[in-house]
């Protein structure tokens, strides 16, 4: 049975700020590449393999972390900043990932939040999520398949909102995509307990640079996403 935080988290209805954010897709749409479901599911599965996988995999650290008192919060989140060049997307997983610390400090109140806020007042999503899932006694592969989750279910939300897609074929491109998302699922959950440094890393540079554009362009543009 998946813990209740693992589920809580997964939900849209969390007050997490998720809904802000598109994870790239507005920029996307805004230059003409991404217009129906075929290049939606396209989209979302690059962006599972990589900054999903990502995400998961420091998630899925974080539940180990989180049950040791000695844990290094401080190389977990340098080493999830090296693996994120784009400061537009540092800043927007640091946005979200405050933004859920109230909600998860009033609901998983623990010594190990404390120890990562510490560290990091902003701390990354995924390392917060992973951390209030491993305090609910949860485990990495669920904190990675939150993350994972998350990393395709905000854009596609995003997508029918930009797009006006059809919220059933949107919602079956997410399901389309659960080879996968069980793939990406078992590498991060894997490579939990290795060092900071060696979690995986996969690149995405179009997305790196299309976050950078959407925050110059949302000085200049009224935007629906935040990122």
């Amino acid at each position: 049975m998946a813990s209740l935080a693992a589920l809580t988290l997964s939900d849209a209805r969390f007050p997490g700020g998720g809904h802000a954010h598109s994870g790239g897709l507005e920029e996307a749409v805004s230059r003409g590449l991404l217009a129906g479901v075929p290049e939606l599911g396209s989209f979302l599965s690059g962006r599972l393999r990589t900054a999903g996988l990502v995400g998961a995999a420091f998630a899925a650290a974080a539940v180990v972390a989180a049950t040791n008192p000695a844990a290094d919060w401080a190389g977990l989140d340098a080493e999830l900043d090296a693996r994120t060049p784009a400061a537009a997307q540092r800043d927007a997983s640091r946005a979200q990932g405050r933004a859920a610390l109230r909600a998860a400090r009033l609901s998983w109140p623990s010594p190990a939040l404390d120890a990562l806020c510490a560290v990091a007042p902003r701390p990354h999503h995924a390392l917060l999520v992973g951390a209030v899932i491993g305090i609910d006694g949860g485990t990495p592969a669920e904190a990675a398949q939150c993350v994972a989750y998350l990393a395709i279910s905000g854009p596609a939300s995003a997508a029918v909102r930009l797009l006006g897609l059809d919220p059933l074929a949107v919602n079956a491109a997410i399901v389309a995509l659960r080879p996968v998302l069980d793939t990406v699922v078992a590498q991060a959950a894997h490579a939990a307990t290795l060092p900071s440094d060696r979690l995986p890393a996969p690149g995405a540079p179009v997305l790196d640079l299309m976050a950078q554009a959407h925050i110059h362009h949302h000085g200049e543009q009224v935007r629906l996403f935040v990122s």
